[in-house]
């Protein structure tokens, strides 16, 4: 069998849950079958039953507009180039709306199944109007046509996949339920240092970590509202960077730099850390905060309680299938805006953040529990290997279907 797998992120480019998860999916696939991964960037390399192909968008649109909906034109521009030369291929497998019509038109050219795995929803992201202008419509397009033309979606959780029946009309037997999953030996706890001295990080104070992007969906604003209502000196450790725009991005500056005037105890990593780095920091955080406001899954969740770190995370999404509310950390809910997907009281949600943080600080022996079942719970349930085994039975299936069909 050879699956041939679309993705904007794959490494070094990778920037959200999204790459991860395409990143191990595809190390873990390749170890059964044959797999050719098309993404964004000058990748090339071929690794036993693994090939990287990496491409860039037409330079006529890139270089030709700085309109905010640039990326929704370079994606259909890239898309094209990506499927112009396949062979031998024998199902297609496509990763976020980025690279959604090149299985939509793979399909259609060379007669394969095509997969669709969403890791998150358009329509459920009004916020997304403000990072592409005008191409929120053209984004969204791209994912209702892709979605209602696939063989199979993937949803990464339960929660996604009654979202994606909610807004989109899909047969519910194609919707298809296959979690993301976790490197259970590169991601555990160590004893290392070196990259929180190198940060600034006070080893000897306990402190709440975040790790993700800045951006509307991740809710790092909330948590940094959140300090306020934490005892004063907190130490709170910002893993922040990557905005979404210079609106956000200026909102983020603002609110740290108020926070600092009565808590100056906050350490802002403005970039995407190396994962040595990372993994140091979930595995010394007394507790890791996700305070996202949309989460289909939030693998961030899994790599913290891989390194035996308490979660404090917002009751949204697939967090809720991830983290277990009193036995490895607290999920704290909000009640939504309809038309924002925002909480529509953010005082409060800030202050039950505070509240559940603070609650955790003060018992380090709760803690050391909730930390350790979290790292039994990534073991027993969020294997790459059980993942991808699924994946493949899904592949046949489909492949099945397809031959069936032709004759």
């Amino acid at each position: 069998m050879r699956a041939v797998l679309f993705t904007r992120e794959y490494p070094p480019n990778v920037y959200g849950g999204a790459g991860v998860h395409v990143e191990y999916l595809s190390r873990e696939l390749a170890k059964k079958i044959e797999v050719e991964v098309h993404c964004w960037g000058d990748q090339h390399s071929d690794e036993g039953n693994l090939h990287v192909r990496g491409d860039q968008p037409w330079d006529k649109i890139s270089k030709g507009t700085e309109g905010k909906f640039k990326a929704a034109l370079e994606t259909l521009s890239l898309n094209l180039s990506q499927i112009k030369a396949l062979s031998d291929i024998d199902v297609v497998h496509t990763h976020t709306w980025y690279v959604s019509m090149a299985g939509f038109l793979a399909k259609k050219l060379y007669k394969v199944p095509f997969v669709l795995t969403t890791h998150s929803l358009e329509p459920l992201r009004a916020w997304k109007a403000e990072q592409l202008g005008a191409g929120y419509a053209l984004s969204s397009w791209i994912e209702r046509t892709a979605i209602l033309d696939a063989d199979a979606v993937i949803a990464v959780s339960q929660g996604t996949k009654e979202d994606i029946l909610r807004v989109y009309p899909v047969h519910p037997e194609k919707v298809h339920v296959i979690y993301n999953g976790i490197d259970l030996a590169e991601y555990q706890q160590t004893a290392e240092t070196s990259a929180l001295e190198n940060y600034g990080v006070d080893l000897s104070t306990p402190y709440v970590l975040f790790v993700g992007r800045i951006t509307r969906q991740k809710g790092v604003t909330h948590l940094v509202d959140a300090i306020r209502y934490m005892p004063p000196n907190t130490q709170v450790v910002l893993c922040a960077g990557a905005p979404d725009t210079p609106e956000i991005a200026a909102e983020m500056r603002a609110k740290v730099e108020e926070a600092t005037k009565t808590n100056p105890r906050v350490v802002w990593i403005e970039k995407m850390v190396s994962k040595p780095e990372v993994i140091q920091l979930y595995s010394h955080a007394r507790v890791f905060c996700c305070p996202s406001v949309y989460e289909p899954f939030g693998i961030i969740n899994l790599e913290a309680m891989a390194c035996r770190a308490p979660v404090v995370a917002s009751a949204t999404g697939g967090i809720k299938e991830v983290v277990v509310h009193g036995q490895t950390g607290y999920l704290v809910p909000f009640d939504e805006d309809p038309v924002t997907g925002f909480p529509t009281h953010p005082e409060k949600f800030a202050r039950d953040l505070g509240t559940k943080i603070s609650e955790l600080l003060a018992d380090p022996a709760k803690c050391k529990v909730f930390g350790d079942a979290g790292r039994k719970r990534v073991e027993d349930v969020f294997s790459w290997t059980a993942i991808a085994d699924q994946t493949i039975e899904l592949y046949k299936t489909l492949i099945a279907q397809s031959k069936r069909t032709r004759v």
